[in-house]
């Protein structure tokens, strides 16, 4: 469907800002053509036909009525249309560890060179109102190597309480990655993040060390326990604490389960640490066909690991030189 709009060159720029959202939202098109008031009266005048005419001779009522009209034609989907920016937004740079990402939005471990520009494009948008935006509006420029403009993206969203922009701040400060290395800093945001439920704070918070869950495994584990109930990256990271006996007993049963939950909702490394278990017969039934179909969705998801076990279910015979050195796999 086209939508024919005639209008003077005065009123462009806030036409063609309301034309811009309504073809995101419905992708009926807005067939918009600006001249000046007399060259449209000729054309009009000729038989020119158009669904809706702005003319700037009007009286001044009778513009504002016709402006008015065509706001309201567009009214019914200019919500829609920042709904539209948020799942374009999503679309292209969703994190799937993210709390705050809804659990029919895949997500994407990286934002792809060629989304970068589109991204920012409709995150910008949708961040107006959206703090999960902000944050992938922050990933997406940090995808661009354009850090500043992440930070600040990313202080935006931590301030609204976005825990994923706390990690990730706290990351930065942990490095000194484009600001003044600050490990109290990064431990005081991976803290917020961590007693908000979300996993990689946890998980970095203990990688740090010096305090809070770091010198207390058992309190991390009750803190990924919490979190797991519904997050696959908390599932995870559970799964890998009871399976390395961390905080508490190992539980190759209970580590499996945490996995097994985690890969329903495709995480890449939750498919590939099934594989692993699947095929060895830890925590549950041995079975070298259902392990090799784990590797091969973690590898599709981009998993190095899972590659790696792929080629080798593959290639299992290795020759290596007299000193012990690879030479080559044999495959079948």
């Amino acid at each position: 469907m086209i939508v024919r709009l005639l209008s003077t060159l005065a009123l462009k720029g806030a036409v063609l800002q309301l034309a811009d959202r309504y073809q995101a939202a419905t992708g009926t098109r807005i067939d918009a053509d600006f001249a000046p008031t007399l060259g449209l009266l000729e054309r009009l005048r000729a038989g020119e036909a158009a669904d809706l005419v702005i003319l700037t001779r009007m009286r001044k009522w009778l513009q504002r009525l016709a402006f008015a009209a065509l706001a309201l034609t567009l009214a019914p989907v200019l919500a829609r249309a920042q709904s539209a920016d948020l799942v374009l937004c999503d679309r292209l740079a969703a994190d799937p560890s993210d709390p705050d990402r809804p659990a029919d939005v895949k997500g994407v471990t990286e934002v792809a060179p060629a989304d970068i520009a589109t991204a920012i494009r409709f995150c910008k948008q949708a961040s107006m109102s959206s703090r999960r935006a902000m944050y992938e509006l922050g990933r997406a420029y940090a995808a661009g190597h354009q850090m500043p403009a992440a930070m600040s993206a990313w202080r935006k969203a931590a301030d609204k309480g976005a825990t994923s922009a706390m990690v990730e701040l706290g990351v930065l400060y942990g490095t000194g990655s484009g600001v003044a290395k600050d490990e109290a800093q990064a431990r005081k945001l991976f803290e917020r993040a961590a007693e908000s439920g979300n996993p990689r704070g946890v998980s970095n918070l203990a990688a740090l060390g010096g305090g809070g869950a770091a010198s207390d495994p058992a309190r991390a584990r009750e803190l990924l326990a919490r979190a797991a109930e519904t997050n696959a990256e908390a599932q995870y990271q559970l799964g890998m604490m009871l399976a390395d006996g961390n905080g508490g007993e190992k539980d190759d049963v209970a580590a499996r389960a945490m996995f097994e939950k985690a890969a329903a909702q495709n995480h890449p490394a939750a498919l590939e640490r099934m594989g692993a278990f699947t095929q060895e017969g830890r925590g549950g039934p041995k079975d070298a066909a259902a392990a090799k179909a784990y590797y091969q969705r973690a590898a599709d998801l981009g998993d190095e690991d899972a590659k790696k076990a792929l080629k080798r279910i593959e290639c299992p015979f290795v020759l290596k030189d007299k000193r012990g050195n690879l030479v080559s796999n044999l495959c079948f």
